[in-house]
């Protein structure tokens, strides 16, 4: 090849490559991370049509440096692009599960169950090769950037007056732009700052940590039921065996949308006419629970602690300390308490913390059959192993919480209700596992995904109601709530974080407490119906069970 050609071909290569380098910081620094989780019929172009300021700022800096200090500082301004990208890409996953954006400081520890997560439903494996992915991703981000802006800072040191005009010319439009506010795509107008502030607000979630960790401490040793005696806080349940069932994701999107609730309503429907015959009542309402699409100890925490535990910080500032919660009371007043969590596979330290005497776990429960999903064991089964160890044995009132699992996303598996009576070691739910569907062909139909969602819904919820009813007598006392709602792709863009709570009891005496909470009756608030924070309910249950002819307690907000 002739030297003029060559040289033809490196300059053509060059400013190709040089192109892709302002191609690759362009979107970098105005694609927003709620692309992904854009609403139909959106002008998704919009979120790509904009002028970053990022641009303008840092092609000024490079262009007043000696060469001396140009070439590191642009080295720092692409790892800076870099770490742009990464938190975006996390900010993206997510909104997509936890419906926000990710917190540098509260939430690195959600990475750690996040990949228990995905062992649990797609094998160590693809966990192993997600870890590798990821941190390979960060690298390539962060080394792409760089090389990027320096190659970019090149450039413009080589054609310096045009590259000045050209930051001129920027910097009018990106003014006209932001006077006129014009936005193309939602909450991303089309005179950018967004990359500048995603960082800023990275930056001030150190500070803003710290102050929570200090505050949060105060807030909990401010417990006004400290000082009074476990027996007065739950007397009006003296004698009453009392069962609170988590259910895994019931949120008030499987009540309220019209397509889940066609699943959910008939079971509720049918439930509640077996409670009439067994000759229960039930009383709903709604919580507000204090995280959604996952998390759910942050809610079980805020359920039985009366705190608002939304971060894993939170949860350890609270696990740590002595806090009276549901459980501990119970304990504390002579009750036999008991913890059903088929989800665990290792110990669980926070159970002493809680107040059980003992806790039934995947690892001696004695479950033989297949897995459903992330559920280790159908709800069916955690039920007939909690009435087999501990209902039936119980020599004293019995207080348990049972978390029920079967309602766990992917939904990509629900078992059939068999027969109580021939549960056995689980063996007989082995034929079901041939109806699985992987994660990625559910979730790419979003309608059966919410079908299968409302299916786990009405299983989890029909079982625990068919428990109480055949096994259930005058002194049983059921407490039913939804930890979370479901992820956006079930629960929908913008959903709020209220979940069902029910209490159902055979002796009326139990729900004619309730009289002053407003309830609907049965097991489905209605709109009309008060709608209270999770860190609420333990304060109020409190107050309602506690001696008759007791002080009126002052409020701890």
């Amino acid at each position: 090849m002739p030297s003029t050609t060559r040289s033809r071909v490196r300059t053509v290569l060059s400013a190709a490559l040089t192109a892709a380098a302002a191609v690759l910081v362009y979107l970098a620094l105005v694609v927003p991370d709620a692309v992904g989780r854009m609403k139909e019929g959106t002008f998704v172009a919009g979120a790509f049509l904009r002028v970053p300021i990022e641009i303008i700022i840092g092609g000024a800096i490079l262009l007043v440096l000696s060469p001396r200090w140009r070439r590191p500082v642009a080295v720092l301004l692409g790892l800076g692009l870099g770490a742009v990208v990464v938190l975006k890409i996390v900010n993206v996953g997510f909104r997509q599960v936890l419906g926000r954006r990710f917190d540098v400081v509260l939430d690195p520890p959600l990475f750690k169950d996040g990949y228990n997560a995905l062992t649990e439903t797609d094998g160590r494996t693809y966990a192993m090769l997600a870890v590798v992915g990821a941190v390979l991703l960060t690298l390539a981000a962060l080394a792409v950037c760089t090389l990027a802006v320096l190659r970019l800072t090149r450039a413009t040191a080589r054609y310096a007056g045009p590259a000045r005009r050209g930051l001129v010319g920027l910097t009018a439009v990106w003014l006209a732009l932001a006077i006129s506010g014009i936005t193309l795509f939602p909450n991303a107008p089309v005179a950018s700052d967004s990359a500048a502030d995603l960082l800023k607000a990275t930056a001030k979630s150190v500070p803003t940590a710290l102050r929570d960790q200090r505050k949060f401490a105060a807030t909990a040793q401010n417990d006004p039921f400290r000082g009074v005696p476990p027996a007065d806080l739950v007397s009006g349940l003296a004698g009453k065996d009392v069962v609170i069932g988590v259910v895994e994701s019931y949120g008030r999107s499987a009540l309220t949308d019209p397509a889940m609730s066609a699943v959910v309503g008939p079971v509720l429907a049918a439930d509640e006419k077996k409670l009439a015959a067994a000759g229960f009542a039930a009383r709903s309402g709604w919580l507000t629970s204090s995280t959604y699409g996952g998390g759910s100890w942050l809610a079980h925490a805020s359920f039985q602690s009366g705190l608002w535990i939304n971060s894993q910080q939170r949860y350890r500032q609270l696990t740590a300390g002595n806090r009276i919660t549901l459980t501990s009371a119970f304990h504390d007043a002579g009750w036999q308490t008991v913890g059903m969590e088929p989800g665990n596979t290792v110990a669980w330290p926070e159970s002493s913390f809680y107040g059980y005497d003992e806790v039934y776990d995947s690892r001696n429960m004695g479950y033989t059959g297949p897995r459903f999903g992330w559920s280790r064991m159908p709800d069916q089964y955690t039920l007939a192993s909690f009435q087999k160890n501990a209902y039936a044995k119980r020599t004293k009132p019995l207080m348990a919480e049972i978390t029920m699992t079967s309602s766990h996303e992917p939904w990509t598996n629900i078992p059939d209700t068999v027969d109580w009576d021939q549960i056995g070691d689980g063996s007989i739910y082995k034929p079901m596992a041939a109806k699985t569907l992987s994660r990625n062909t559910l979730w790419s139909n979003k309608p059966k995904t919410r079908d299968q969602y409302a299916k786990s819904i009405g299983y989890s919820v029909d079982n625990l109601i068919s428990w109480a009813t055949r096994y259930g007598n005058q002194n049983l006392v059921v407490v039913m709530f939804g930890d979370h709602q479901p992820i956006p792709l079930v629960s929908g863009e913008n959903a709020s974080h209220d979940v069902p709570v029910t209490i159902i009891a055979h002796d009326p005496k139990v729900l004619d407490r309730l009289a002053d909470w407003h309830w609907a009756d049965g097991l489905r608030p209605t709109a009309a119906t008060p709608v209270w924070r999770m860190d609420q309910f333990r304060d109020k249950f409190f107050t309602a069970y506690r001696a008759e002819g007791g002080t009126a307690l002052p409020a701890h907000r």
